[in-house]
Order: C-alpha cells, then sequence, then structure tokens
C-alpha cells in the first residue's frame, strides 16, 4: 500500500530513540498517524513541527498497519510563530478539535479550512474569528451543525441576534425579545463577510459555540472544553489590547 499526499502537521510522539509517529490532516485520507524514522533526529525536528505542511509517502504492507511516512518540508510556519502566543495556543486547539473527527475518514473541507487559517493565525485580529468559524464548521462535520442563516420562528434572514440553546438555531431581536436572558448571543460579524471582530463580540461567539461544543462533543465524553482553547481566548485578548488602548491615546 503507498499513497502520497501534502498535509499539516498536527502532533508528533517521539517512538523509540530517533523515531516519531506523527499526525497529519491530509485532504484525501483525512486524519493520518504514521512512523517516521529519525522522525527526532536534528534534521527532521524543525519540519515536524504543528503547523508545519510537508509532504508526504505513506508506505505500509496492509491498509490497517500504522505505516512508515516519507517526508519533506514544504511550508515551514511553527518557526515563525514561536514569538506568538496566542498562535501557538491556537495551532494546540485547532489540532484537538481536529482529533474528534474518525482517523482516516476524509474531510477535506476540514483540511481547507485549517491551511486558510494557519495562514493567518499570527494576526490576533483575525484568529479569534477564524477559529471560531473552525468551531462551527467542526460542529456540521460531526453532525451537530447550527442553522444561523433564518429565523427559527419567523422565517426571517433579518436581524438575527440570537441562538436558541436547545435547538442551535437564530432567533430574530423581535423574536427573542421577551425570552432574551434564555438565548445566546450571536455577533453580527458571523454572518458578515470580514473575519475582524470587536473582543466582546468575539467573546460571545466563543460563548456560544463553547456551549454547543460541550454539550454535543465533549461532555459526552466525559472531557471538559480543552485547556488550550482558554488559553487561546486570552492570549488573543492580550495581543489585541495594545493595539485597543493606541486607538483610544
Amino acid at each position: 500500500m503507498q499513497w502520497s499526499e501534502e498535509g499539516i502537521v498536527l502532533g508528533v510522539r517521539r517512538h523509540g530513540e530517533t523515531s516519531a509517529i506523527v499526525e497529519l490532516m491530509t485532504r484525501d485520507h483525512g486524519r493520518h498517524l504514521g512512523l517516521v524514522r529519525g522522525g527526532a533526529g536534528p534534521r527532521l525536528q524543525p519540519v515536524l513541527q504543528p503547523g508545519n505542511r510537508v509532504a508526504a509517502i505513506w508506505r505500509a504492507r496492509l491498509e490497517e498497519h500504522l505505516g512508515n511516512y516519507s517526508v519533506e518540508g514544504v511550508r515551514l510556519r511553527a518557526g515563525a510563530l514561536l514569538a506568538r502566543p496566542h498562535a501557538l495556543y491556537g495551532i494546540v486547539h485547532l489540532a484537538a478539535l481536529t482529533r474528534l473527527l474518525p482517523e482516516r475518514d476524509p474531510h477535506p473541507l476540514v483540511h481547507d479550512a485549517l491551511e486558510a487559517i494557519l495562514d493567518h493565525i499570527a494576526e490576533p485580529a483575525l484568529a479569534g474569528a477564524l477559529v471560531v468559524r473552525f468551531e462551527l464548521q467542526l460542529l456540521a462535520e460531526l453532525g451537530f451543525g447550527l442553522d444561523l442563516d433564518r429565523c427559527a420562528v419567523s422565517g426571517t434572514a433579518d436581524d438575527l441576534v440570537y441562538v436558541s440553546p436547545k435547538s442551535g438555531r437564530a432567533v430574530s431581536r423581535a423574536v427573542g425579545a421577551p425570552w432574551h436572558d434564555r438565548l445566546l448571543p450571536l455577533p453580527a460579524f458571523l454572518a458578515a463577510e470580514h473575519d475582524e471582530a470587536s473582543p466582546e463580540h468575539l467573546a460571545d461567539a466563543f460563548r456560544m459555540t463553547g456551549f454547543f461544543l460541550a454539550r454535543h462533543v465533549f461532555e459526552p465524553r466525559g472531557l471538559p472544553l480543552p485547556d488550550a482553547r482558554t488559553a487561546f481566548l486570552a492570549a488573543v485578548a492580550r495581543a489585541a489590547a495594545p493595539a485597543c488602548c493606541a486607538a483610544t491615546v
């Protein structure tokens, strides 16, 4: 068995003295693990960092085997992100979310979204909004997609400002007003074409996705929301603070 494809490094763990088991997210073969001989050595360590893109050849005698990877760096992003805590936490969180998908199950939209986020994760003004959109997409891939396009009651597509915690559907301002304290906020930027959001709207968006991730994905597995998620949000807020302060001077 053999295939070749580019993939995004999600994680690496040492195996023996010099080898490593590498986890890639590929477009056609999904989240796929393989053994890299020499992967723990100085030549390949800089290549096999989470967030990097590599060209990989996977070989195994049988399809169900772990198999071996031969890898070559294509886009080595990780080194440039070392001084950006929000980016490092973001990559860890994205990898944890991606591991919720079945191994070797193709999810090309998830792969493409990861690639797009990693291209902009160094920019805190964009990173938060892109990651929260990724959480929405992952919920959809797992079968728990939210319906944020039309009001669940009136059917209107205008002035959608709430989400029902029961149905995961949008609710308009007029319909939701009497029950606003029981509904989740729906930030307007999630329906807009741009990806920048104010800190307040970003917090509301992560509150919403966090509620549904916890209820549908993590709690049924007996798990809390990942620590890296909380750390990412705090780091994004810190990174954005200087810009906010400068704007008010």
